[in-house]
């Protein structure tokens, strides 16, 4: 997965994080290694890792990318959640980034199989969820979310049962 966003010409960049949470069927994780991000790479399995952070936006292409190794993926896991964070927002918010985006790329071929830009206006928001693998029937599906947390990192993660030291 990969996700990209700018900045407006009048607004100095900020850093954004992207990470992922593997849920179960309950909505919450097994425990804090099921939180993938940029001090925590990869989950035990190694079936969703962190390809490094971007501090700034700059340049073309994704920004910060997660790969999912599908066939990886623990048996219990029901979702990997992909998410966005203002890093320290001290006043940031989304509403002060623009083109944001989440895509599926499959890493054999390299086509993009599924893009959602997030063109909505998320004003006050620090956190974003992008969007989620999740299981079907056996099958793996994606849906996109765009939705938006006030609280940032803190909040978000431990709604879904990261505990927050």
């Amino acid at each position: 997965m990969g996700l990209g966003w700018k900045f407006p010409d009048d607004r100095e960049p900020f850093d954004l994080d992207a990470s992922a949470l593997l849920v179960q069927a309950n909505g919450q994780v097994r425990g804090d290694g099921d939180f993938i991000f940029y001090n925590h790479p990869a989950d035990a399995a190694g079936s969703v890792r962190y390809g490094g952070d971007s501090l700034d936006g700059a340049g073309e292409g994704d920004d910060e990318v997660i790969t999912i190794d599908l066939e990886r993926v623990p048996a219990e896991i029901a979702k990997v959640i992909v998410c966005v964070t203002i890093h320290e927002a001290a006043g940031h918010h989304f509403g002060h980034v623009g083109d944001a985006y989440i895509r599926l790329q499959n890493l054999d071929d390299g086509e993009e199989i599924v893009r959602f830009d997030l063109d909505q206006n998320f004003t006050g928001m620090t956190a974003m969820l992008f969007g989620e693998v999740y299981r079907h029937n056996g099958t793996w599906k994606f849906r996109a979310l765009g939705m938006g947390f006030e609280g940032g990192l803190r909040t978000l993660i431990s709604s879904f049962g990261v505990a927050v030291q």
